[in-house]
């Protein structure tokens, strides 16, 4: 589907966005491939390994998804749109409400219309968990902009464009993950923990990038894709970084949850259940649609009072899982400074 096509990340020189462009470029031809960011040092930083000159196909083009004429001016000729920009830190969201405001709702309804005039075939916006049931002003503002998503299909330009929602927890070793805070304090000899009851889906950058480029197949328009992914103990995760160390409870956060959840039990009556993810689809019609291929697809409507929850998952890592997981992770996804070695750059 990608072959000879268009592709542009929004947010393409954060973790998630390194990723996928590794991905795209090891496993498509594609005609284009346009990494969107603010930020001009990041885009140097991967220009030095992945040369445009090297890769014709590569474009890395400065801009703000706060900009609507800089993303219709963008947007001219795209294909497919993967809208991973975002402003995610809950603590700064917080004290700076207005600027998640700005970037994660009012630049969600920019790339809703760049995509709507220039024709875009389809758009994936990546959601997380905090946007169900948000007790955060990041989860808020995650939730006002899925729900703009989805109601794009409906007051759209009919079948052209199609927008769908991806909704996963937390990426384990993504910038901003509790891995290399872990490693970095498991040096005093004690990890602080929150809760000792507090669990955690888990998803790899891997398994998030590959699962976004499923859904961008699979979208129909007005789509909440969520995978199917084991749960972990935030305190078995301790102990796979550091077996040794000791833990120190400190006590939750404001805006954080014991559990995470991914869908409610009010999003359950329009959720599907397939054996790689759940789909919730909102749309009467659509959900129909839906239905008759999931039967053709072993799919089945969940109940009522279903709720995918990861205190609930069937599906739960080991403290030796997890420790493979860890060992696996490199550091250039895990810390927020990092550069790219060689030997990520795809051949």
């Amino acid at each position: 589907m990608l072959n000879d096509k268009t592709v542009l990340v929004t947010g393409g020189t954060g973790s998630f966005g390194k990723k996928m462009l590794r991905v795209l470029l090891e496993s498509y031809k594609l005609k284009k491939l346009i990494i969107f960011s603010r930020d001009e040092l990041k885009q140097f930083e991967m220009s030095q390994h992945l040369k445009p000159a090297k890769y014709p196909c590569l474009h890395y083009v400065l801009g703000d998804v706060r900009d609507k004429d800089r993303l219709k001016f963008v947007f001219s000729g795209v294909d497919y749109v993967i809208h991973a920009a975002a402003l995610k830190q809950v603590p700064a969201a917080e004290h700076n409400p207005e600027e998640f405001i700005k970037t994660n709702v009012l630049g969600a309804m920019n790339v809703i219309e760049a995509a709507l005039a220039n024709r875009v075939k389809k758009v994936i916006a990546l959601s997380t968990d905090k946007a169900c049931n948000p007790i955060n002003l990041y989860g808020a503002t995650k939730l006002c902009s899925d729900k703009l998503f989805m109601a794009a299909n409906v007051a759209g330009n009919g079948d052209e464009t199609r927008f769908g929602v991806v909704r996963y927890g937390n990426v384990l070793g993504s910038r901003g993950s509790v891995v290399p805070f872990f490693k970095e304090r498991a040096k005093t000899g004690v990890l602080p923990i929150t809760d000792d009851r507090m669990t955690r889906f888990r998803i790899t950058l891997d398994q998030a990038v590959h699962f976004v480029i499923k859904t961008l197949a699979m979208t129909k328009g007005g789509e909440l894709f969520v995978p199917r992914i084991p749960s972990m103990k935030i305190t078995d995760l301790a102990k796979a970084i550091a077996p040794k160390c000791k833990q120190e409870l400190v006590g939750i956060r404001p805006g954080e949850k014991i559990h995470e959840t991914l869908i409610s039990e009010d999003e359950a009556r329009n959720t599907i259940e397939f054996k790689e993810c759940y789909i919730v689809q909102s749309q009467p019609e659509l959900r129909r649609a839906l239905l008759a291929d999931g039967k053709k697809g072993r799919g089945r409507p969940c109940s009522e009072d279903f709720r995918y929850s990861s205190e609930q998952n069937d599906e739960w890592l080991t403290v030796k899982e997890l420790r493979k997981l860890v060992e696996a992770i490199s550091d250039d996804y895990a810390i927020e400074n990092s550069r790219w070695s060689m030997q990520d750059v795809p051949q």
